[in-house]
């Protein structure tokens, strides 16, 4: 596609239907996308290269999320007493609970990339929903047990926070499932709207502050505050490797807008490079729902 139907309102671009881990994509009949920056073509081969590997990657990731969640819930069922502040029980209960709500959209993600999305518009945003939510509720979580004691025990004012937060968390994802849809009849993509258009500048905000801004913030914090590091070292620091593994798609995400918007000048090569560093990205965070678990059973031994 040309540089011009990237501006175009309302179009689809190409990077963006390949460049994302999230959406689920369909068969291509070719693998070059041709971009006219008065040069030989750009040739992507992103695309099959993810259609090849997205589909076990996000199998065996699925396993190893539940392996490791249900670990953990065994843990805190058996030895309920033995949770304490930073990792109390009250939020790793909640954290398994997000990361459970992700692994469970894994298997219909490997299966959309392999076979394509064919269960219309409807479905795939409440797929984006459910992504966002869960992503963004442990994000919180993330942040308010680093901040405070207040999960320390499950008490009226820990279960008003829990609901606050959850519901906060829904509504921040709402406009991740405005901005996607359903493209080519068999691509559930993350964004089917203009890449300035007021519901994905706030969808992109939300995600930048919650999973770039936010990290980065905590980290300071706690390298300012002797407090907070005092709770890094009693091992509230691995349950931060969530933040950590979101950062660089984050990132991803305000690169993405750069390019698009035309911010920072395309090349043949930032395109073909960006889709491929997009999905890394993405995987990585992906990682984050077999490792979160894992994480949180080590500080608990430890």
């Amino acid at each position: 596609q040309t540089p011009g139907i990237v501006e175009t309102r309302g179009s689809l671009d190409l990077a963006e239907i390949m460049g994302d881990f999230s959406p689920f994509y369909d068969d291509s009949d070719s693998n070059d996308t041709f971009l006219d920056y008065d040069a030989a073509p750009c040739h992507n081969q992103f695309c099959p290269l993810f259609q090849r590997v997205a589909p076990p990657f996000l199998a065996v990731t699925c396993a190893a999320a539940a392996l490791g969640t249900g670990a953990l819930l065994v843990a805190l069922a058996k030895r309920p007493q033995a949770w304490r502040w930073p990792q109390s029980r009250a939020l790793v209960a909640q954290l398994a609970l997000g990361t459970a709500l992700f692994a469970a959209l894994l298997p219909a993600l490997a299966a959309g990339v392999g076979r394509g999305w064919h269960l219309g518009t409807g479905p795939c945003r409440l797929t984006h929903l459910l992504w966002h939510w869960s992503l963004f509720a442990q994000a919180l979580l993330v942040a308010s047990g680093s901040c405070g004691t207040v999960w320390a025990r499950w008490d009226a004012r820990s279960r008003r926070l829990a609901v606050a937060l959850w519901a906060a968390a829904l509504l921040l994802a709402t406009p991740a499932a405005l901005v996607s849809g359903v493209a080519a009849g068999t691509s559930c993509v993350r964004r089917s709207v203009d890449i300035q258009a007021p519901t994905y500048l706030l969808h992109l905000t939300l995600c930048l502050c919650l999973l770039l801004l936010l990290p980065v913030g905590l980290l300071l914090a706690a390298l300012a505050v002797p407090r907070l590091r005092g709770s890094w070292a009693a091992g509230a620091g691995l349950s931060w490797l969530f933040l950590g593994l979101w950062v660089p798609y984050g990132a991803g995400l305000a690169g993405e807008f750069l390019l698009q918007a035309r911010l920072l000048e395309p090349t043949c090569g930032s395109f073909e490079r960006f889709d491929l560093a997009l999905g890394l990205s993405e995987g990585l965070g992906v990682l984050h729902c077999g490792l979160g678990p894992l994480a949180l059973l080590l500080a608990w031994r430890c």
